[in-house]
């Protein structure tokens, strides 16, 4: 359950990462509320995970989800670029994730 609980706080950070891109310097309401929201989430799903993983690991991970999830958005949704060298290096993290998962 640690991990699952994990995985969701990673997911949240995607989303208040993408959500500081929509929030466009601040000019409505909504953007932000949504993009405290997902950070308030995410930390506390990660504090949560920290009760049972041990924090270099969990913090390693949270990160990871977090800027593969936001890579691939950034990527998807927004028109950066994506070339072998991204991904290659997205690949590069996704390992280091899944190594930290088999050595928990």
């Amino acid at each position: 359950m640690p991990w699952t609980i994990l995985i969701l706080a990673g997911l949240f950070e995607i989303g208040w990462a993408m959500g500081l891109k929509y929030s466009e310097g601040f000019p409505r309401p909504l953007p932000p509320v949504l993009t405290v929201a997902s950070m308030i989430a995410s930390l506390g799903l990660l504090g949560l995970a920290l009760r049972d993983l041990p924090v270099g690991t969990a913090y390693a991970v949270w990160t990871g989800v977090g800027t593969v999830g936001t890579a691939i958005l950034g990527m998807w949704m927004l028109g950066e670029p994506a070339t072998a060298m991204r991904l290659g290096c997205i690949a590069l993290i996704v390992c280091g994730i899944a190594g930290l998962k088999l050595a928990s």
